[in-house]
């Protein structure tokens, strides 16, 4: 598998802690937004990605955000 599942067509809106977080880049994952090692039978990795504070963030559930952000970006519109 090269190209990402569509696993949902709107943002997952997630409150994060600070630190490094793993966001699901393959779509397979079990867990939302992260990666639960489903991506092992593919090419694509998870993406990683550092929070500073304590935040809301909206990240890309349809997998089609520019350049593989994590990151939302209404990709999912045009779906």
């Amino acid at each position: 598998m090269t190209q990402p599942v569509c696993a949902q067509k709107s943002p997952y809106a997630v409150e994060l802690e600070p630190g490094d977080h793993y966001w699901c880049a393959c779509g397979l994952s079990k867990n939302g937004a992260f990666c639960d090692g489903s991506h092992a039978a593919t090419d694509i990795g998870p993406v990683k990605f550092t929070v500073t504070e304590k935040e809301t963030k909206y990240l890309c559930g349809c997998r089609a955000a520019a350049g593989g952000s994590p990151f939302c970006d209404g990709s999912h519109k045009a779906l």
